[in-house]
């Protein structure tokens, strides 16, 4: 049964890597419920403290996720126009254009979005830069944190 567990926890690393790229899966918290789930049924190599404190490091990674892009557009004078836009251009991009739909859904996403706010060409490029820029930002800590948990996971089997 042991094998079985692990093999479950794998896949949820496994889809939490691959959820820290594509915003339509919760890559940290899978890969949080991997811990959780090794804690539980291998006999429990973690301690409260070491869970408690990862938890508090998803929780806080999982809700800036959708706030850095926002001050990085906001920063770079973009309206919720742009913002949406980086975000629906980027799941776009990956549904339809992978892998580099990832990299030019967001720009795309908020520059169409800024011009629909009616900004100009050069204002709406400046606030996608920054959405964009934010996206990479949010990116990066999710990929960060989920290759730590990974690395915790798998030498703790």
């Amino acid at each position: 049964m042991e094998i079985v567990w692990i093999i479950i926890g794998s896949i949820l690393i496994v889809a939490g890597i691959v959820g820290a790229f594509l915003p339509v899966l919760p890559g940290t918290p899978l890969s949080f419920a991997a811990l959780l789930l090794m804690q539980f049924t291998l006999g429990a190599p973690f301690s409260w403290t070491f869970l408690l404190l990862w938890g508090l490091v998803v929780a806080v990674v999982a809700t800036i996720d959708g706030l850095i892009p926002a001050e990085g557009a906001r920063r770079m004078g973009g309206s919720k126009y742009g913002i949406w836009g980086c975000l629906i251009g980027g799941l776009l991009g990956v549904l339809m254009f992978p892998p580099f739909g990832l990299l030019f859904g967001p720009i795309a996403g908020a520059f169409i979005g800024e011009l629909m706010y009616g900004r100009k060409t050069d204002s709406a490029f400046k606030a996608a830069m920054g959405s964009f820029v934010g996206f990479l930002v949010a990116m990066f800590l999710k990929i960060s944190v989920s290759l730590i948990l990974a690395y915790y996971f798998f030498s703790n089997i």
